[in-house]
């Protein structure tokens, strides 16, 4: 659990962007948010040399915006920017790069890209998180169960299929609709990889579930069964996530007016 669960939280898109690069013989060190509570803008901060300044550059991400170009100077020794909130789901793309003289510094080949979300009260994503570790621990330690034949694969099925259905099936929606407005927007009304993996995960063991219930002595289906949720595990996190496209919000918008 704890090596899938620093797998999950360092991987996936809304782990920061880190890194350094050296100026005037010294290293400077950055971390990119790559998501953050709507509300209030999104906050950046380099500590960096006397003489260095940047080139802030942002835009909406998904919109026909042209990029903003805001010149950064320092302030006791730091550069600060705010990247502008956008409403849940939504995305901005941006760069920064540091000037000293005539030297450019770009900590990025390609843009960043931060998603906006709603805030998650803790009473609904700690138990969220707790229940989804925990069902895979015991999915786990089902399938070790079922490879050395013993007795308790079922009771185990059991607390791993009820542990993913109270993690990932009841309080999973009511964290996705806390952040970003919807229940769900996995399979089929959407693409979100962390809703069809909870689900699939789920299905694999339900059928486990089913099968020992007629047959204490199947092995196989918690052996799959384990071995999909460990697939889905690796699976990064908020990958193909919600996501607003605005170019369909302006172009209904023109169609409205338009029409009007």
């Amino acid at each position: 659990m704890g090596v899938l669960a620093v797998y999950q939280r360092t991987t996936g898109p809304t782990y920061p962007v880190s890194g350094k690069v050296e100026i005037q013989g010294q290293p400077i060190t950055y971390s990119l948010l790559r998501s953050h509570d709507t509300g209030i803008d999104a906050p950046v901060s380099i500590e960096v040399p006397e003489g260095v300044s940047a080139i802030f550059s942002y835009k909406r991400f998904k919109s026909h915006d042209q990029w903003h170009h805001v010149d950064v100077s320092p302030v006791d020794g730091s550069l600060h920017f705010a990247i502008p909130q956008q409403p849940p789901a939504g995305k901005v793309e941006y760069k920064i790069v540091l000037r000293e003289g005539e030297s450019s510094y770009p900590l990025t080949d390609e843009p960043v890209i931060i998603r906006f979300k709603g805030v998650v009260p803790d009473f609904v994503l700690v138990p969220h998180i707790f229940f989804m570790f925990f069902a895979m621990v015991f999915g786990l330690r089902t399938g070790i169960e079922a490879l050395l034949k013993r007795d308790q694969t079922y009771m185990l099925t059991s607390v791993t299929l009820l542990l993913l259905l109270i993690g990932g099936l009841i309080f999973g929606p009511i964290v996705q609709k806390y952040a970003f407005g919807a229940y769900w927007t996995g399979w089929p009304w959407g693409h979100d990889l962390t809703d069809n993996k909870t689900i699939a995960a789920f299905i694999f063991w339900l059928i486990a579930w089913l099968r020992l219930r007629k047959k204490p002595q199947n092995r196989i289906w918690p052996i799959v069964a384990m071995i999909a949720m460990l697939a889905t595990y690796l699976i990064p996190h908020s990958a193909l996530g919600s996501e607003l496209d605005f170019t369909q919000l302006e172009d209904q918008a023109t169609s409205i007016e338009q029409q009007l």
